[in-house]
């Protein structure tokens, strides 16, 4: 029979711990009083030792906060493994019915002819790990071969783990977990049919019910899915283990509507004491960051510290552009297919410009300067977890049509979380648009290793002078953020000029002028 442990109480004061670190694996063979993992209090660090001998499985991950009390692993007595490795065995020798202990109060009839590994895919040359963002199957589901068991989420993108077979899942890293790239992070046995017994039910499935740490705590995923909705994840009720919140269950949650009759019988019903932290709709939260959050983050600190950054401005009278649209976009469409935007005519006037100051389109390398002779420009979108920076390629040899064909397809993968790390990598320069959200004027921060990156914002209509008479025009302002260490002012201003003349002569960029 397994020992459950749990977190032991650490002082009066404490109520809950987080699991700093496991030092032990999940199905490590461990001994008693021997360290398995480090938990993090309010107040201090402590280990957290063996209570006997046997093979150790992990039911909370790093990171995870749990109450004091809760259970946090198993461990399994040697003879109770040598009997499942028995049976698995026989599974895999001779293709059998065999009854595999699933849980103390169940069990499960498997028919299998193999037991497999689903390990995580190399995803990219700069990703090393990434976090199971969350279960598409249940421990013991019959899965098909293909079919999506998992989430994964690296600090770039997230992607989806189809099963390698058709088989019965085991799960061996559970929701919120960091896996490194070829972790085992499920076993599949091939051509397995699981059928749970009927057997008396005991206490040991307390991970089920509301005492369970994972019982109304969302995945990743899940918890962007819910803020963007404004819905509190204690109204969501979560299918997945341990009732944790899983992805589907946050797109299908809506936010409750309460009744007047409702409210007024609420109070009632469930009377609670008011705390300072709930008086007057004072509430506060705490969300973990995701991978793809703390990444960004990292960034954004390191190039303001390892850069020289500047930010020089312009304004654009957009009319010309304006007036082109107005006259050609029905038409446009009609013979490409999309719609003619204005990041057509940016992207374009800084792919020309670009050529003419191969600087901007520079980077530096230790001690060297990489020039570029393509442009491959990045256009930042805000995507539902956090702003992503597809890259169109060789935009300098595409025209209006191919630019805006391009735009539509990113976008449209970024705001579905399928972009590639492909499609993520390798620009030469950046456009960011805060002007749809609103944005007057920004200095944005430069998208290392890259050396500029234009803003672009708002159109307003302001009072310019115009051969000498004062005119209402829509001005756009524009800023080019640009590392100094590399470009110097003559060139950056220069620059900005440049794509200024291309945006206010849009014929220029057809007649290559």
């Amino acid at each position: 029979m397994a020992i459950e442990m749990k977190v032991p109480s650490v002082g009066e004061s404490v109520s809950e711990v987080t699991i700093a670190s496991w030092t032990k694996k999940e199905g490590d063979l461990v001994k008693m009083d021997e360290i398995i993992c480090e938990l993090e209090s309010d107040k201090a660090t402590f280990e957290l030792p063996a209570e006997a001998d046997g093979i150790l499985r992990i039911v909370a991950p790093e990171g995870t906060t749990l109450p004091i009390g809760a259970l946090i692993c198993k461990i399994e007595s040697q003879n109770e493994q040598s009997a499942v490795g028995n049976q698995l065995s026989a599974i895999i020798e001779t293709p059998a019915a065999v009854e595999v202990p699933k849980a103390e109060s169940q069990a499960v009839i498997v028919v299998a002819s193999k037991v497999i590994d689903v390990v995580v895919p190399a995803v990219g040359e700069s990703i090393s790990e990434v976090t199971i963002a969350a279960w598409s199957k249940k421990e013991g589901d019959t899965v098909k071969m293909d079919e999506v068991i998992c989430e994964l989420e690296s600090d770039k993108a997230t992607f989806e783990l189809p099963s390698p077979e058709n088989g019965v899942l085991t799960i061996v890293a559970q929701a919120g977990q960091v896996v490194p790239i070829g972790g085992v992070v499920a076993r599949i046995a091939v051509g397995g049919v699981a059928v749970a017994s009927q057997q008396a039910p005991s206490a040991a499935p307390e991970i089920q019910n509301s005492e369970s740490y994972a019982a109304g705590h969302p995945s990743p995923v899940a918890a962007k899915v819910l803020a963007e909705k404004g819905i509190d994840a204690a109204s969501v009720q979560g299918t997945g283990i341990g009732g944790r919140i899983t992805k589907d269950d946050a797109v299908k949650a809506e936010k409750p509507v309460a009744t007047p009759a409702l409210q007024a019988a609420k109070p009632a019903a469930t009377p609670a004491p008011t705390t300072p932290a709930t008086e007057g709709g004072r509430v506060s939260r705490r969300e973990k960051m995701t991978s793809l959050r703390k990444t960004i983050a990292k960034r954004l600190v390191a190039v303001k510290q390892e850069t020289a950054m500047l930010t020089t401005f312009n304004e654009v009278d957009m009319k010309p552009i304006m007036e082109l649209r107005g006259k050609y976009k029905d038409k446009f469409k009609e013979v490409h297919g999309v719609g003619l935007g204005f990041m057509s005519f940016f992207t374009k006037a800084c792919a020309i410009a670009l050529k003419e100051f191969p600087l901007v389109n520079s980077y530096i390398d230790g001690d060297e300067i990489v020039f570029n002779d393509y442009a491959d420009i990045a256009i930042a979108v805000s995507a539902p977890r956090g702003l992503v920076v597809p890259v169109i390629r060789s935009a300098e040899k595409l025209n209006f049509a191919q630019i805006e064909a391009e735009v539509v397809r990113l976008a449209g993968k970024a705001r579905e979380n399928k972009l590639t790390i492909e499609e993520m990598t390798g620009g030469t320069f950046t456009i960011t648009n805060g002007g749809i959200f609103g944005s007057m004027l920004s200095t944005p921060i430069i998208n290392a290793p890259q050396s500029a990156i234009l803003g672009m914002h708002n159109i307003v209509e302001r009072a310019v002078v115009v051969n000498g008479e004062i005119v209402v025009r829509p001005i756009m302002y524009v800023a080019l953020s640009y590392d100094h260490r590399t470009i110097d002012g003559k060139d950056s201003v220069s620059f900005l000029v440049r794509v200024k003349q291309l945006l206010e002569d849009p014929t220029r960029m057809l007649l290559g002028v």
